[in-house]
């Protein structure tokens, strides 16, 4: 069925036509202007601040979170928190050039393939896109090299983020993902899926018990790669 059909199928249930011209220009105007919503204030800090914010609400929501000076360490903070957690050596890993491009041989034991996640697979490393301090939040859109499976499939997921990524509030990040899917051809598109991740699945719906990995992950690992100077400590 075309975008049309299905259109004009809702208009039928509606028991109306076409919207009148002033609508339809309000409504292409405000898609076309993306309106800023309220901002709160405790986004709106210094970079060192916004970054431990972001780090503080991810443990509030039980997530955990390593820092890393170099990204030829992010092979050694998997191994470490895989055997930290009693874990397996071994990873199902997402296929970007950034991920694939780290150091991965230094860790003989530690068995990594890229693709897609599978429902036997118990550890996920994720490319993370971008983040949000003023909830912990991540911001993961699908993309053959960022396959949404492996946030949803593995019982860990560990997600590699550089510190430069961590926006203060979602407008911003938004903003930063409009601006970076644009194309010539199209004038820009959205991808086909964007999961804000905040914190391990969990669930409190029986009995208002708290059960992680109710619908997906039951940890969420951050390993944060510090490459914004303005953003460490002290800075």
């Amino acid at each position: 069925m075309t975008k049309d059909a299905i259109l004009a199928s809702i208009r039928r249930g509606l028991r109306r036509g076409p919207l009148p011209a002033d609508q339809r220009a309000m409504l292409d105007g405000r898609l076309a202007t993306h309106p800023r919503h309220l901002i709160p204030a405790r986004s709106r800090v210094p970079r060192p601040e916004q970054v431990a914010l972001f780090i503080h609400n991810v443990e509030k929501e039980f997530g955990t979170v390593d820092r890393v000076t170099d990204a030829a360490d992010i092979p050694a903070a998997v191994a470490e928190y895989l055997a930290s957690q009693n874990l397996p050596p071994r990873v199902v890993m997402a296929p970007h050039p950034e991920l694939q491009a780290l150091p991965w041989a230094g860790k003989p034991l530690l068995d990594v393939e890229a693709r897609r996640a599978e429902a036997t697979d118990a550890v996920s490393v994720q490319h993370g896109y971008a983040a949000i301090a003023e909830t912990g939040t991540l911001m993961l859109p699908s993309d053959p090299a960022r396959p949404t499976t492996l946030n949803v499939l593995a019982e860990t997921e560990i997600v590699v983020l550089r510190t430069s990524r961590i926006h203060g509030a979602y407008e911003e990040a938004w903003d930063t993902l409009r601006r970076e899917r644009t194309d010539p051809i199209t004038g820009g598109f959205m991808p086909r899926n964007v999961m804000l991740v905040t914190g391990p699945s969990r669930s409190a719906d029986i009995e208002q018990t708290l059960e992680l990995g109710a619908h997906g992950p039951r940890r969420l690992h951050i390993i944060l790669l510090d490459d914004d100077p303005a953003a460490l400590p002290g800075a």
